[in-house]
């Protein structure tokens, strides 16, 4: 499978430097870049044919977490913001259940796209998870399924819509909301944000879009999906650096196995 037969290589030439550094720029200003029409008609309808045909082999959780994804800090009152459950569910189907010949698979180990990605990620090389479910996953938002408000651990994220569901299922974020490294939380903003008093920005997504977002400083959500039709999301996982893993522990709360 040729990479042209997944992207729309004419109107995105992810190969030319120029275009990299627009995209750079775009990421870099807003902390978002989002790219409709990445995934090429054919592309889109056979990754959503393998998702509706291994919907039935997800691994599904329903949790409920604090903003900041840590255990609780029983120094602060439960309504605190840094302690202030939220609920999340959906389904994951994994790396290892993607088909061999998935245009996801041609994508992810593709050089040129992760050389793209690199460059307007701002890093010197991407690599994948050393384990074997984390570099592909397929998520699941059916009806009432939702992702509850968090930041990100990883530093980027990198996604690709397959499947809009029938209402619902917007992806809201406000950047800048922390500022993870100095350790500085802003719980009151937090607080300001989960009590519906800052309006969050929308990411306007549709079917195909590849979308790129820096979620560690941002806070930002799912809101759960409505009617019939599935909500299929991949995230195309990657390192900074060869030989991660993600650990045994986030393993079985992610997936439910090793």
């Amino acid at each position: 499978m040729q990479l042209s037969d997944i992207v729309s290589l004419a109107d995105y030439p992810i190969e030319e430097p120029h275009f990299r550094q627009l995209c750079k720029q775009q990421l870099d200003s807003v902390g978002a870049l989002v790219m409709p029409g990445f995934l090429t008609p054919a592309a889109i309808a056979a990754v959503a044919g393998e998702g509706r045909s291994k919907q039935s082999q997800a691994y599904y959780t329903r949790d409920q977490h604090n903003i900041y994804l840590k255990e609780p800090d029983p120094a602060l009152p439960a309504q605190h913001p840094r302690n202030r459950l939220v609920n999340s569910s959906k389904g994951c189907i994994t790396d290892d259940q993607i088909d061999g010949d998935s245009p996801l698979r041609a994508l992810y180990d593709d050089g040129l796209f992760r050389s793209f990605l690199a460059a307007v990620l701002g890093e010197d090389q991407l690599y994948p998870y050393a384990d074997p479910l984390s570099s592909i996953n397929l998520h699941y938002a059916a009806d009432g399924q939702e992702l509850g408000w968090h930041f990100d651990n990883s530093s980027f994220a990198i996604t690709l819509l397959i499947q809009k569901p029938e209402q619902g299922g917007q992806f809201e974020y406000v950047e800048a909301m922390r500022d993870a490294d100095r350790g500085e939380m802003n719980f009151a903003g937090v607080q300001q944000v989960l009590d519906g008093e800052i309006r969050p920005k929308v990411l306007d997504i549709q079917a195909g879009s590849l979308v790129m977002f820096r979620g560690r400083n941002a806070i930002h959500r799912v809101t759960p999906a409505w009617g019939d039709l599935t909500r299929m999301l991949v995230v195309l996982a990657y390192n900074s650096a060869p030989g991660i893993a993600l650990s045994e522990s986030a393993r079985m709360t992610f997936y439910g196995r090793l």
